[in-house]
C-alpha cells in the first residue's frame, strides 16, 4: 500500500534563525536534508513526502523548491509568503512557475493575538490562495480554535488542512473543549486534518501509545478517513520518537479499517488535497 508523508521539514540549522529549536531539542540542532530522509522513507515504505516550511521567509520557500527539484520523492512543497502584504497577489503570480509548490502556511500558533486568523488583511491573503489554486495549512493551538472555526466558515472555497490535530494537550490528557471544537470544524467539507505532530505534544520520554488513542480516534471519527492524512513531522518528531514509531502509531490506529479507508489515510487524502501527480 502506497504511503505519502504529508508533513515533514528540511533545514540547514542556524542557531539564531532556528531559535525555536531549544537546547532540550538538541537532537535536531543540526542540518536535515533530503539525503537524510530518503533512506528513512524507504525503510518505512513511504514513497513520497510534502516538505513544509519551518521559517517564515520567501527564502525558505525557494530553499524547499530547490530541494524538490533535486529530489523527486519530494512530491510537493508548502511554503511561506507574506499573506498580509499589499502585493500578495503579485508574489503568488511569481510562484506559479514552480509546479511542486502546492500551498502555503503561516505559523499562526506563534501569534500573540488569539484572533489573528480573523484579521481582514490576513483573510484577504488566504482568499487569494484559492483563486490561484493553492492550499493553506492551518497551524494553531487549542486556544485559537474558536477563531479557526470562524476562519473556516469565512473561506468556504479555500482548501484547508489542520496541522498536528491543532496540538491538543496530550501530555495533560485534556480533551475538552478541543474535541467539541474540532468536531465543529470538521463539519466543513473543505477542511482536512493531519495525523501528525502528536508525539511532541506528549511526554517525550515516557509516552505510551494509549496516550494518543482518544485524539486519533476522535479525528478519524469527525473528519472521516477521506479527509485525514498521515504526516511524520520529521525531524521534529525525533525529540520524542523515531520515524518508525510515528508510523506505527498511525498503523495501529487504523488497523481495523478497510483497505480503501487505510489507503485514504496513507496516501489518497494527501494526493487529493495537494493535487499530487503519480511518479
Amino acid at each position: 500500500m502506497e504511503r505519502i508523508d504529508a508533513h515533514q521539514h528540511f533545514w540547514k540549522y542556524h542557531p539564531k534563525r532556528d531559535a525555536w529549536i531549544t537546547d532540550d531539542m538538541a537532537v535536531i540542532q543540526r542540518d536535515f536534508l533530503p539525503y537524510d530522509l530518503k533512506p528513512v522513507l524507504e525503510a518505512n515504505g513511504v514513497s513520497g513526502c510534502i516538505a513544509v516550511q519551518a521559517d517564515q521567509s520567501e527564502e525558505e520557500t525557494l530553499f524547499l523548491l530547490n530541494l524538490a527539484e533535486q529530489a523527486p520523492f519530494i512530491r510537493g512543497v508548502v511554503g511561506w509568503v507574506d499573506l498580509q502584504a499589499a502585493d500578495v497577489d503579485g508574489r503568488l503570480a511569481y510562484f506559479r512557475r514552480y509546479p511542486k509548490l502546492k500551498g502555503f502556511r503561516h505559523i499562526v500558533q506563534g501569534e500573540q493575538d488569539p484572533d489573528f486568523l480573523l484579521r481582514p488583511v490576513f483573510l484577504n491573503g488566504v482568499e487569494a490562495l484559492g483563486k490561484r489554486g493553492y492550499t493553506y495549512d492551518l497551524l494553531v493551538k487549542p486556544h485559537q480554535l474558536d477563531a479557526a472555526l470562524e476562519f473556516v466558515r469565512s473561506l468556504p472555497n479555500q482548501p484547508l488542512v489542520i496541522d498536528h490535530l491543532a496540538k491538543p494537550y496530550i501530555q495533560a490528557g485534556i480533551r475538552e473543549p478541543w474535541a467539541t471544537q474540532m468536531a465543529a470544524i470538521a463539519e466543513y467539507e473543505h477542511v482536512y486534518c493531519k495525523l501528525s505532530g502528536m508525539v511532541t505534544e506528549a511526554d517525550w520520554k515516557r509516552w505510551k501509545p494509549v496516550d494518543f488513542l482518544f485524539y486519533i480516534q476522535h479525528i478519524l471519527q469527525v473528519f472521516g478517513p477521506r479527509r485525514v492524512m498521515f504526516g511524520s513531522d520529521w525531524p521534529v518528531c525525533l525529540v520524542a520518537a523515531d520515524y518508525a514509531r510515528v508510523v506505527e502509531l498511525v498503523a495501529e490506529a487504523i488497523d481495523s479499517f478497510t483497505d480503501s479507508e487505510q489507503q485514504m489515510v496513507w496516501h489518497q487524502s494527501a494526493t487529493d488535497f495537494y493535487g499530487l501527480l503519480s511518479i
